[in-house]
């Protein structure tokens, strides 16, 4: 009964419109801004080899196609802002969007992630039943939606945060003010706090606990009316400051823009009464018809974002199915909202050898990896797994034989000493990836006391 009752309850139209606008306006900036550093051609046509997520080997790059992938990615954005077709728009931009982030998983980041499962979301809502040129050309628009559809948005929004704050919640962060006390001192060039601030070892363990109070509180913050202004001024803060520090792309400003979503309806809908008039065509003088509501009852639709959300909910602690240090074997590292928590450096390279007569050489790195796909594969255990299985193949169709191939890897975690990573004993050729634990990582000689995530 409980579920029937919350299923039935309505809010007003006006905070998802805005955030469909504000959501496609960053995402064509972010596609323009990858095409202006010319990162299509570096990450996705250059490399002669593509890392493949577990599963996804059937997705493979599409050479010079790809500038026409991130150019319908782009007007995809650009018809899910106008609300122009918004179906078949956001069902577009969900596809090719996630297909680029699926050819290789070298240029994983979490907020790629996010923005995957905000579009796969947002295929289920209603975001174009106000102020959209659906409701312009149909001449009705609906003033009020089931409350689920933004309470949908605001629980993944609630979990980006809330799983970053749980993961925080370790001995390195806490108690070593790691990886910050690495990032930082690339900073003490800034005005102001540069020379003074940040030098300071007391600033970099503030600025730890700041980020783990900050990611666990800001969703109940922003839910409270009473706080909520507050909380919204320490979104900006907070996340323009990470700007200045670190270089994270539109991830700061996706976020900020993301949380006006908490706020009341008269809010957005003051931000639609000025789109209208200043940018926007004369959308209100059009004689569109103003529906009461929108019912949406379909145990389907419900049913997958149910399904959707548990597992976003669940997938983070998969971890806990593997033994040894997390940070070390990053089985379950991914998917996670775990973000910056570590600076993990490495060295790797490998032995090609002949199984019978025991000759050898060595593989140049060079010869197959960009600079970028060298640096994640040395440190990263289903990378070098992968890039194993390539180099046996490779010097198999060049007509050698009984090839094996051993790797020679060197790790540092969060500032500790570099140590010996893979098992040189161990043939990974013969090792099949798998979702079971790679016992030829060489286990963590440290521990690193997770409390939380």
């Amino acid at each position: 009964m409980l579920l029937k009752y919350y299923l039935s309850k309505e809010t007003n139209s006006a905070p998802l419109a805005v955030f469909r606008v504000l959501f496609g306006v960053m995402m064509l900036l972010s596609i323009i801004r990858f095409c202006y550093n010319g990162w299509i051609d570096l990450l996705y046509i250059t490399p002669k080899f593509h890392f493949k997520y577990f599963g996804f080997s059937w997705v493979q790059p599409l050479g010079n196609y790809t500038y026409l992938l991130f150019i319908i990615s782009g007007l995809a954005a650009v018809f899910v802002a106008l609300g122009f077709k918004y179906r078949i728009a956001i069902i577009t931009f969900f596809l090719t969007f996630t297909y680029i982030e699926l050819i290789d998983k070298t240029t994983y980041l979490n907020h790629y992630y996010f923005i995957s499962v905000l579009s796969f979301l947002l295929i289920f809502l209603p975001a174009n039943a106000r102020f959209s040129l659906d409701a312009y050309f149909s001449k009705k628009e609906y003033l009020n939606i089931p409350k689920w559809t933004t309470d949908s948005i605001k629980l993944l929004l609630g979990i980006v945060y809330f799983y970053a704050g749980l993961a925080k919640l370790n001995s390195d962060w806490l108690f070593r003010a790691m990886p910050l006390k690495i990032w930082l001192p690339s900073k003490y060039d800034l005005p102001l706090i540069g020379n003074t601030l940040m030098q300071q070892e007391w600033f970099h363990y503030a600025m730890s606990w700041i980020g783990m109070l900050y990611d666990l509180t800001i969703p109940f913050l922003l839910l409270y009316k009473r706080t909520r202004k507050f909380a919204f001024v320490a979104v900006v803060v907070f996340h323009v400051f990470t700007r200045i520090l670190f270089p994270i792309g539109m991830f700061p400003y996706i976020m900020i823009v993301s949380t006006l979503i908490f706020f009341e309806a008269s809010f957005h809908q003051n931000i639609i009464q000025f789109l209208n008039k200043k940018i926007f065509f004369r959308y209100n003088k059009s004689g569109i018809q103003k529906t009461t509501s929108l019912k949406i009852y379909n145990k389907t639709i419900i049913g997958i974002l149910a399904l959707f959300l548990i597992i976003q909910l669940a997938l983070p602690w998969r971890y806990l199915c593997y033994p040894g240090e997390l940070f070390w074997t990053e089985q379950g590292y991914r998917f996670s909202w775990r973000v910056m928590l570590m600076e993990k450096a490495g060295y790797t390279t490998f032995k090609i050898v002949d199984g019978k007569s025991k000759k050898f050489f060595y593989v140049d790195n060079t010869d197959f990896l960009t600079p970028l796909q060298e640096k994640q594969m040395s440190f990263q255990p289903d990378f070098i797994l992968e890039y194993a299985h390539y180099l046996g193949d490779h010097f198999k169709s060049q007509g050698h034989k009984n090839i094996e191939v051993y790797a020679q890897s060197y790790v540092a975690l969060n500032g500790r000493l570099s140590t010996v990573y893979i098992d040189d004993t161990i043939d990974l050729y013969k090792q099949k990836e798998s979702f079971k634990h790679k016992n030829w990582v060489i286990p963590f000689n440290h521990e690193i006391k997770i409390k939380g995530l």
